[in-house]
């Protein structure tokens, strides 16, 4: 029992000790770089953006995007009974014994993945994000949400936080979508494949693009009433509101999840979140 003991702090200090030199490797060849006097920028931001998703994938186990850590916090029935407002995204009768909560940003890899829309990604990121649908294990939240919702059985509301940093037009396209109870049909073209990538290489945040996204949400929404809604900001005030509930609900990246006032952060899979909804369903 001693020597398993041993075995196993000596593996994690390995995997430890493994991450630390690699951050390391990453910040001393970013250095390099930057000193050297010929050096495109274009080589700069790429070993930063690398450097990032390390650090990301060490502070959050590999499951989401995180700021810098908090001060827990205690969040009561009531909080969450008050996000159900005509101001959020809601879905479903606010009475009910389970009531959902999803932080999301549209640009966030992990978000897509726990949307349940883009296999493509969920394949791409391993085994452990391969859909149940896919031949894999991995169960989205946001599936089986949904179909509670849709039951009459729960109740959901959607909050944007900015854990990606390219979702804020494509957020704010949900929200116009919302205005039409379009919702869901543009959640799914926005969250598929194709969705990734239009807002990560070609919308991005910048509001000059609106055509082109109109354009891709076409088949949901009418798309002059799309443009419209997104050039002349409609809800861009809206994002910040979201981002401050978030905080204030202690969500500290993307995607965050609560099941009544139990809290998982991060894309985990729905299977890690049944137990807590089988307690609130009694």
């Amino acid at each position: 029992m001693l020597l398993t003991t041993v075995a196993v702090v000596l593996t994690c200090a390995a995997l430890v000790i493994g991450v630390a030199l690699g951050l390391q490797r990453f910040g001393n060849e970013l250095s390099k770089i930057s000193t050297n006097q010929g050096v495109q920028n274009s080589q700069i931001t790429a070993l930063s953006t690398k450097l990032d998703e390390v650090s990301t994938k060490v502070a959050t186990g590999g499951t989401g995007t995180t700021t810098a850590p908090a001060a827990k916090v205690t969040v009561d029935i009531n909080a969450i009974k008050g996000l159900f407002t005509k101001d959020n995204i809601t879905m479903g009768n606010a009475n009910s014994k389970v009531l959902f909560v999803e932080v999301s940003d549209p640009s966030c890899p992990y978000c897509h993945i726990a949307a349940g829309k883009n296999p493509e990604l969920g394949k791409q990121s391993g085994d452990k994000f391969t859909y149940d649908t896919d031949g894999g294990t991995y169960q989205s939240p946001v599936r089986e949400m949904r179909k509670l919702v849709e039951s009459g059985k729960a109740a959901m509301v959607t909050l944007y936080s900015n854990g990606h940093g390219a979702g804020e037009i494509a957020m704010q396209a949900l929200y116009c979508a919302n205005e039409k109870g379009k919702y869901w049909d543009v959640h799914d073209l926005l969250y598929s494949n194709a969705g990734y990538t239009i807002i990560n290489q070609t919308v991005k945040n910048d509001v000059t693009k609106s055509p082109e996204l109109a354009s891709f949400l076409a088949s949901a929404v009418d798309s002059n009433f799309m443009k419209d809604c997104l050039t002349t900001g409609k809800y861009k005030d809206k994002l910040a509101k979201d981002i401050a509930t978030s905080q204030s609900l202690g969500v500290q990246g993307t995607p965050g999840f609560f099941v009544n006032t139990t809290n998982f952060a991060g894309a985990y899979s729905y299977a890690d979140m049944k137990s807590a909804v089988d307690t609130a369903m009694k």
